[in-house]
């Protein structure tokens, strides 16, 4: 199971068990979040598009660090006029570990339904 969930105004595929890193959300590492932006969720045979999100779905991780992504060097100058300008950025991230989508049935996904078809695969065999 996968969901696309938006957070910081860009989209992230996500599955449970994955670590996402985001946005700065106002967390504490070890907290438990929830992203209510569920765009879109697929449990392998079906899927499930909001419009623009779907209704009951949310996505629930736990808060893994805070930190600062690399920096980005911005250079701005003009031919022949010697005017040069340098400047950095560095954006506020956040890691996430992905624990369980909960599509709008409220059934908690925690597990790939990709692994549990494999055993199910190997014992019909």
């Amino acid at each position: 199971m996968f969901a696309v969930v938006s957070s910081g105004g860009k989209q992230y595929r996500v599955e449970a068990g994955s670590t996402v890193v985001i946005d700065r959300l106002e967390a504490e590492p070890g907290a438990s979040v929830t992203l209510d932006q569920v765009l879109l969720i697929s449990d392998g045979a079906s899927l499930t598009v909001g419009q623009p999100t779907v209704a009951g779905a949310v996505v629930r991780g736990t808060v893994l660090a805070q930190g600062r992504g690399p920096k980005i060097v911005v250079f701005k100058f003009k031919q022949k006029a010697k005017y040069r300008r340098r400047t950095g950025h560095r954006q506020y991230l956040t890691s996430v570990r992905i624990d369980a989508i909960e599509p709008a049935g409220g059934v908690a996904d925690e597990k790939p339904k990709r692994a549990r078809r494999a055993k199910a695969a190997v014992k019909e065999a």
